[in-house]
């Protein structure tokens, strides 16, 4: 129970349905749709395509998707919707032309886009109400306007630099020479116009015609190797989910070339550690940071497209494992010999949650990679590029090595609970590479500690910042915590700005009620009905 004479939030209850997002617009998008007769995929759809214009730094349909969906009867469906790297393009060519790494706004860094081919086909088998109705919402958004919220203004502010650097990006998004201010109404007459013809043609709308011309035609101009055919053929597909036993219950994840396998590893660890007492106990700290650290190594070792390298999925999930990586652990000090990581940060994403009537969870969620993404805006669609591609390696060897039509190793995860064979939490974490500390670090705050979803939420986070050797903290840590870190050989240093954002929804079945939170660190809420 929170105190309530401390700011914060209450958790979200309520009978029938609920939603949760990360911007309250499209947290009422769902529950209209909810409300229409619509059931969990066809709000998460509404809101998340709200989302691509409302919060267009964190998401759009020039991004990924993933989603996994569960009914009473236990089945948890998986859906990889991350894109591919267009046919013509190789590490080599790029090695051939001195990069060590993908530049950030170049083509280069824009696989094709997998989010519409995953919303068109999840809709067409799971979906209720007709599709354009679901992307109504956002297209009167884009056309008549929306008053730009806190966070997003926050966002947007920081990358002023990237967004001047391409004409069509401000053009858009800086068009007064600077980010609107919190209140100002933005629009996007072309991405309105670009999800009409969604609605009426589909996934065509996107892959085939005058949208894919338009991204080609930029992305070639700009240097690129995509083509039509690159677009024609995307595809995204239904895989197994991946789960692991936690305190109880069991958590699924999308399988690789998704990190949700980081996140059950991460778990498996924490497992092996008796939680009691305070939450952000040193000692409980120092655990999560070690786990996320030894599991992230397996992750920049492993981690690829199954199609086209082996990821060894069991390995990494065996006991075996978990007990050599949670036996290294001491709580004296910091490991000393922890393996390097690849390069990499915390980046932005919208993730939402909806239960409906029937009890049908959806967890599902949407990126552009890094804020604003490449900061390549299509000039005629509206489309705001991805960066995705940058999360390919161009080491030779590497399984993640940059290759013709391959997935890279993706950062974003919905994530699902069940107990005793029936759904019980669709959650979810944003924050790129954040996220799979942040599934487990959530987890363990409701699952080992008994805190409420809202509460587990709001607490302090801390992130062992791959790449680096430092640990970056949010400056609402306790000092003595900190300083207690620090004496144990962490490079604790603050975080700059907020880690990550989080919604759940909790079902419990024995009232037969919901319970909703969302991250205060975004402009969201939960609402129900």
């Amino acid at each position: 129970m929170r105190d309530f004479q401390k700011p914060g939030r209450s958790r979200v209850v309520a009978r029938e349905a609920m939603a949760a997002t990360s911007h309250p617009s499209a947290t009422l998008a769902a529950i209209r749709m909810l409300e229409a007769g619509g059931n969990a995929l066809d709000a998460a759809i509404a809101a998340c395509a709200v989302q691509c214009v409302v919060e267009p730094g964190s998401t759009g349909i020039g991004g990924d998707c993933f989603a996994l969906l569960a009914g009473e009867d236990g089945k948890v469906h998986a859906f990889n919707g991350s894109g591919r790297a267009p046919a013509a393009l190789t590490a080599a060519h790029l090695r051939a032309q001195g990069l060590t790494q993908i530049p950030r706004q170049s083509p280069h860094a824009v696989t094709v886009p997998g989010a519409v081919d995953a919303w068109t086909r999840l809709h067409a088998d799971h979906g209720r109400l007709p599709f354009a109705d679901l992307l109504a919402p956002a297209i009167h958004l884009a056309r008549q306007g929306y008053a730009v919220a806190e966070r997003v203004h926050y966002d947007w502010g920081r990358e002023a630099a990237l967004l001047s650097g391409d004409a069509n990006a401000a053009r858009v998004f800086l068009p007064a020479g600077r980010a609107p201010a919190v209140g100002e109404v933005h629009r996007q007459p072309e991405l309105a116009a670009t999800l009409e013809l969604l609605g009426r043609e589909g996934r065509d709308g996107f892959y085939r015609g005058a949208v894919a011309q338009d991204i080609v035609a930029y992305l070639r101009g700009l240097g690129g190797l995509h083509t039509l055919e690159d677009f024609a053929e995307a595809a995204g597909e239904y895989v197994a989910p991946i789960h692991a036993g936690f305190r109880g219950h069991e958590v699924y994840e999308c399988p690789p070339n998704g990190q949700g396998v980081i996140a059950l590893m991460i778990l498996n660890i924490l497992a092996r550690f008796p939680a009691s007492g305070d939450p952000l106990a040193a000692d409980r700290l120092h655990v999560e940071i070690e786990a996320t650290r030894l599991a992230y190594a397996a992750r920049d070792r492993f981690l690829a497209d199954p199609a086209q390298a082996g990821v060894p999925v069991d390995y990494l999930l065996s006991d075996a494992l978990a007990d050599e990586l949670a036996g290294r652990i001491r709580l004296d000090r910091a490991l000393a010999d922890m393996p390097a990581f690849a390069a990499g940060e915390h980046r932005d994403t919208v993730y939402i949650c909806v239960v409906d009537r029937d009890g049908n969870c959806a967890s599902f969620i949407n990126s552009i990679f890094h804020p604003y993404g490449a900061g390549l805006l299509a000039p005629r669609s509206g489309v705001l590029l991805h960066n995705r591609g940058q999360s390919f390696v161009l080491e030779q060897g590497h399984p993640n090595e940059l290759a013709p039509r391959k997935r890279p190793m993706h950062t974003i995860i919905p994530g699902m609970v069940l107990k005793d064979g029936k759904p019980v939490m669709p959650f979810g974490v944003m924050g790129g590479h954040y996220q799979a500390m942040g599934h487990a670090h959530f987890l363990s705050k409701v699952l080992d500690f008994g805190l409420g979803l809202q509460e587990a939420i709001d607490l302090p986070r801390l992130f062992p910042l791959p790449g680096t050797s430092s640990v970056e903290a949010e400056d609402t840590f306790p000092a003595e915590t900190i300083t207690e870190l620090r004496r144990r050989g962490f490079d604790i240093v603050p975080s700059g700005r907020p880690i990550g954002g989080a919604q759940a929804i909790r079902l419990d079945r024995a009232n037969g009620t919901l319970t909703g939170g969302s991250d205060p660190r975004k402009d969201g809420c939960a609402l129900g009905i």
